[in-house]
């Protein structure tokens, strides 16, 4: 049974009760996100199901046979090279090769009987069955589409950092494709670029997979179900992660409904008890009130932390033109990460500046803010600007003081104010009291974006300013940047938030910096679309093919791009939005593991080895030129269901 089931678990720690009878179901091709604030116990409840950590009561079962890898969030590692840490993974692999070659050898050497035989049989269809023969391209595979470059696959994992470690754990436990997959944040430090991948790679996974994520939009196009833990014990709704939220808010407002009915029936047979207990009907009156002491009574759980709206110190009024870039460059140790690029922000603008790691967006923002240099060009805010910053570090918190004296003590204001404001961003009760310095990544982050809220800023720099946040906390800085009345401009890898709170998004990307109306979503069918027009403008370009009467082998039987995007029209006439939309999620996914592999392709093809084999690089150059088509195919298809969507 490689199902996962889990039946009243429960755990506590001394008197603090983390959870109770928690209970759900993981079938084969299922991935479940595991959802809820932090400390909610979502981590404890991922290592009691592994066994890492006891449970007081309940069940936990699964095949003991069944494959099963896991992702925490901070892993250790060895002192070897990459590529020997991804080796790792497949040291059974590697003993049965070993033991086939030894084999091979002294059937070579004495020669082989019948029973031998039948045993080197057996070994070999036990290699072939873990695919022993192709371990090395799914290391490549793997690697290449987490952002690893083939250099720095015999670089030791000991000088990596945070987020290269973090890949690094994630590819070692993709490698092997186990039967249940345990994933615990696995998009922090990740790129987008990286987590479309990760996406296209689960969407296609055929085990379990059990997601700890405050990422709403990877759990859109990854989860088929949602488990959310939440009052100490979990509850299961299907669907991705914006079903659960209507179905969950269309439950809530049943059960509210239900209470406030509820209550007033009870007022009422309060008040009929209350008027005729002592008279003529009292023998009713009694019997009303044995019922009332019988009834079960709807309790509404605790109300969710939510952002409260208030005036914030309102901005003061600013020139039209907010910031301008002119041919700015960024220069390091003689390597140039970016040159001459411009960028316009306006008055009122939410822009999102996006691009992979390593591209120079936060170099960027410094040049923006005068804290970096630029070689050439010029910056210039506009008249009245005030610029407000928040940095991954929150240097400007003091960690010595509280979250109240700190808020006090900065802006001068009564405690009554104070405590609004701290409210309004999930400091509540005798959370005010704590010590900076003692509270979590994401506490940290909450305070440190108040605090810039507070600074009366018309123009907001923010570099990742959900980084470390749960879901929450991450609804409040969205609701306090829209009730914003000034400029902002965001670097963030959540694309959720980006289409939320972005009415622009600006792509730094291989040293371009390029402008495109709307948020994420926006910008990425816009891009898609651009892409789609310069294929079909080097596809007109191309000379006409010569006819064979023939064709080659890796093309018999592939379908035309125009005939892809009529099939896939066909497959969605007349089917529900939530099956289209679940059609559009997987043809996406579809793209970015077929582009993943493209990129596998390529490398293969510029490897010297292959290169010195006429017979293997013709057989690659083939592979290359029908993935080439499949891809073609496959935009074909994501653009009939996006223009149905």
């Amino acid at each position: 049974m490689s199902e996962l089931l889990v039946t009243g678990l429960k755990k506590s720690f001394g008197t603090l009760e983390l959870f109770r009878d928690v209970s759900f179901r993981l079938a084969k091709g299922e991935r479940a996100g595991l959802v809820g604030a932090n400390g909610a116990g979502k981590t404890t409840l991922m290592r009691c199901i592994l066994g890492e950590e006891a449970y007081d009561d309940g069940t936990v079962r699964f095949d003991a046979a069944a494959t099963v890898g896991y992702v925490e969030q901070q892993a250790a590692l060895g002192q070897g090279t990459l590529y020997e840490e991804f080796m790792g993974a497949f040291s059974d692999i590697r003993r049965l090769g070993d033991r086939k070659r030894a084999m091979e050898e002294e059937i070579e050497r004495n020669g082989a009987d019948e029973e031998r035989l039948a045993a080197y049989g057996r070994l070999v269809e036990r290699f072939e069955q873990l695919e022993g023969y192709d371990f090395e391209s799914r290391i490549r595979r793997v690697a290449f589409g987490l952002g690893f470059t083939d250099g720095e696959l015999s670089q030791s994992v000991a000088h990596l950092s945070g987020g290269q470690r973090t890949r690094v754990c994630l590819a070692r436990a993709l490698l092997r494709e186990p039967e249940l997959l345990f994933l615990d944040e696995p998009t922090n430090h990740l790129d987008i670029r990286m987590i479309e991948w990760l996406e296209g790679f689960l969407a296609a996974y055929a085990g379990g997979v059990l997601i700890i994520s405050h990422d709403r939009f990877f759990l859109d196009r990854v989860a088929t179900k949602i488990i959310e833990l939440e009052h100490r014990t979990a509850t299961t709704y299907a669907g991705n992660y914006t079903y659960y939220q209507k179905v969950r808010a269309a439950r809530d407002e049943a059960l509210r409904r239900a209470y406030e009915k509820q209550q007033e029936q009870i007022r009422a047979t309060e008040e009929y008890i209350r008027r005729y207990k002592a008279g003529i009907k009292a023998k009713q009156a009694r019997g009303r009130q044995s019922r009332l002491d019988r009834l079960e009574r709807i309790v509404l759980p605790p109300e969710r932390a939510r952002f409260k709206y208030f005036a914030f110190h309102p901005p003061g009024e600013c020139a039209e033109r907010v910031a301008e870039l002119d041919e700015v460059s960024a220069v390091f140790d003689g390597h140039t990460v970016f040159s001459r690029l411009s960028m316009l922000i306006r008055r009122g603008d939410g822009a999102a500046l996006v691009g992979p790691n390593g591209a120079g967006k936060t170099t960027l923002l410094r040049i923006l803010l005068g804290e970096h240099s630029s070689p050439t060009g010029s910056v210039k805010l506009g008249s009245r600007v005030k610029a407000g910053y928040f940095s991954q570090q929150h240097e400007g918190l003091h960690k010595d003081r509280t979250a109240l004296d700190e808020i006090l003590y900065e802006y001068g204001l009564d405690e009554e104010t104070a405590r609004d404001y701290l409210g309004a961003f999930l400091f509540r009760g005798d959370e005010v009291y704590r010590v900076i310095g003692e509270m979590s990544g994401g506490e940290q982050s909450r305070l440190a974006f108040l605090k810039l809220m507070l600074t009366g800023a018309n123009f907001l720099v923010l570099d990742e300013p959900t980084n470390h946040l749960d879901i929450p906390a991450k609804e409040a800085v969205e609701e306090a940047l829209m009730a914003f009345p000034g400029t902002f401009i965001v670097v963030s890898h959540d694309r959720y938030f980006l289409d939320r709170v972005a009415n622009r998004t600006f792509e730094l990307e291989d040293g371009r910096l390029t402008g495109y109306e709307g948020g994420y979503s926006a910008y990425r069918e816009k891009k898609a679309a651009l892409a789609r027009e310069a294929e079909e403008e080097r596809t007109e370009a191309k000379p006409a093919p010569v006819r064979e009467k023939k064709a080659p082998p890796a093309a018999r039987g592939a379908a035309r791009p125009k005939d892809a995007a009529k099939e896939a029209r066909r497959a969605i006439s007349g089917v529900s939005d939530e099956k289209r939309e679940e059609l559009l999620r997987r043809a996406e996914a579809e793209l970015a593991m077929a582009e993943a592999e493209l990129r596998l392709l390529e490398h293969e093809m510029n490897d010297p080895t292959a290169q010195s084999d006429p017979g293997r690089s013709r057989e690659i150059a083939e592979a290359y030129a029908e993935k080439e088509r499949e891809i073609e195919r496959r935009y074909e298809t994501w653009g009939a269901l996006a223009e149905e969507a």
